[in-house]
């Protein structure tokens, strides 16, 4: 087992870690939309920039973990108010194109530190290089 960490993510408020690598496969920790170059300020304005935001934090800690978007195998989005899905959804496919991984919406009452959306994924560790 391989413990994951980029400074170009938040650092783990709590007992866990940006991500582990077990058997070929990347397990990322709920990624909320907080600036790791700014930490303790509040979360950007707007579903759009905290969706990329998160989707940052998501590629920065594959690529950490010698993986990237395009192994994704499935996501899990919490978002604070279900009305704001089509914008997370436009962000999302914008920044994933062709690559539909299994995914998952689910709507909850709120996040930590007033955030709008968090993520959490699985993917595969990307093919080597022959």
């Amino acid at each position: 087992m391989q413990i994951v960490s980029t400074p170009h993510a938040p650092t783990p408020g709590g007992h866990y870690s940006q991500a582990v690598v077990h058997g070929g496969l990347v397990y990322v920790a709920g990624q909320l939309p907080l600036d790791p170059q700014r930490p303790g300020q509040p979360p950007p304005e707007g579903i759009e920039a905290q969706t990329e935001l998160v989707l940052d934090h998501l590629a920065a800690i594959l690529q950490a973990a010698g993986s990237g978007l395009r192994q994704l195998l499935s996501v899990t989005i919490y978002v604070t108010d279900i009305a704001q899905w089509g914008a997370v959804n436009a962000v999302y496919a914008r920044r994933l194109g062709v690559h539909r991984p299994a995914r998952a919406v689910v709507p909850v009452n709120g996040l930590h530190y007033g955030c709008l959306l968090e993520l959490q994924a699985v993917a595969a560790l990307a093919p080597s290089e022959p």
